[in-house]
């Protein structure tokens, strides 16, 4: 039972969209987690600014969450609320500009990949890199999100973001401050709530056909066959990281379930009922080796919800 009236939220939004006492191990990509005290799903800003009301004002801790692929979740499970931000069914037509291109307004609930393939169908071209990546809209605009020489800021346009004080408020592209895996959405805790790209007209059929061979490369060399997080740290200046573990002599290293990818050093996977400490020890392992051997600090890319201290 949560100390906090978490239970309340089923009358701000609908039974059907709060989960009380919820494994987050369903709703991550590593398949990990503990219980939070509640779950909501939301879709829109009114939702979500209900939501968030209701918790600032009641002292409820609260954490807002894509679809968990970037996401290590404590085994202690998580206090307060966590708020997933989903839309399901984005198949939206673009406004259409006098040269051809497309605007996009996508929700930042919805399925970056799926989006990425409907734009696709639709023949637009630009975000075929982005097709694999399994992470939501919003999730991928406060990263920069990014693989095989393409990034969301080569497409975006403008965000639509809910600041601190849950105003709602549009950020240029300028203003996103669009790094490498950092934004100004990070650097504020800005929620993202819709993403404006700009994309070329292409042609569907080598659009879909790229998105084929791009999703091909991943498989060959990732190892996607087991739950993970994706890239588990980010890339040091002057290095791969992959690489360092890989030369470090940590291919196939295992703490309890959770094992460094012998097909890609830069994945830590869930190869066998893996905890949230066994993921949290073998990255700090991997940090330590990494630092001892090659003089480089290698920063996690997974963020960590929940207390970790009893992983220490």
């Amino acid at each position: 039972m949560s100390k906090y009236p978490v239970e309340q939220f089923i009358d701000i939004l609908t039974k059907e969209q709060v989960y009380l006492d919820e494994p987050m191990s369903k709703h991550t990509t590593f398949r990990i987690g503990g219980k939070a005290d509640a779950l909501t799903v939301v879709s829109d800003f009114r939702e979500l600014r209900a939501v968030l009301w209701f918790a600032q004002n009641y002292g409820i801790p609260y954490s807002v969450i894509g679809n968990g692929s970037n996401l290590l979740v404590s085994d202690e499970g998580v206090e307060g609320v966590v708020v997933m931000l989903k839309c399901d069914d984005y198949e939206a037509a673009p406004e259409i500009l006098e040269d051809g291109r497309g605007i996009f307004r996508v929700p930042a609930g919805a399925s970056l990949s799926s989006f990425a393939k409907h734009a696709a169908k639709l023949g637009y071209s630009g975000t075929e890199f982005a097709a694999g990546i399994p992470g939501s809209v919003g999730g991928a605009v406060a990263m920069n999100a990014g693989a095989y020489d393409g990034e969301i800021k080569d497409i975006i346009v403008s965000a639509s973001v809910m600041d601190g004080k849950l105003n709602r408020k549009s950020v240029s592209r300028d203003d996103l401050e669009l790094g490498y895996r950092s934004s100004s959405v990070l650097t504020y805790g800005y929620t993202v709530l819709e993403a404006e790209f700009i994309l070329e007209r292409g042609n569907a059929e080598a659009s879909l056909e790229k998105i084929s061979e791009l999703n091909a490369q991943r498989r060959k060399k990732q190892p996607l066959e087991y739950p993970s997080a994706g890239s588990t740290f980010k890339r040091p200046d002057g290095f791969f990281a992959g690489k360092l573990i890989e030369d470090a002599g940590l291919a196939g290293f295992t703490v309890g379930g959770a094992q460094v990818s012998e097909k890609h050093c830069g994945f830590i996977v869930n190869r066998s009922g893996a905890t949230a400490k066994d993921v949290y020890k073998l990255i700090n392992i991997i940090q330590q080796r990494v630092y001892e051997q090659f003089g480089v600090n290698l920063e996690p890319e997974v963020r960590l919800l929940g207390d970790f201290s009893y992983a220490d």
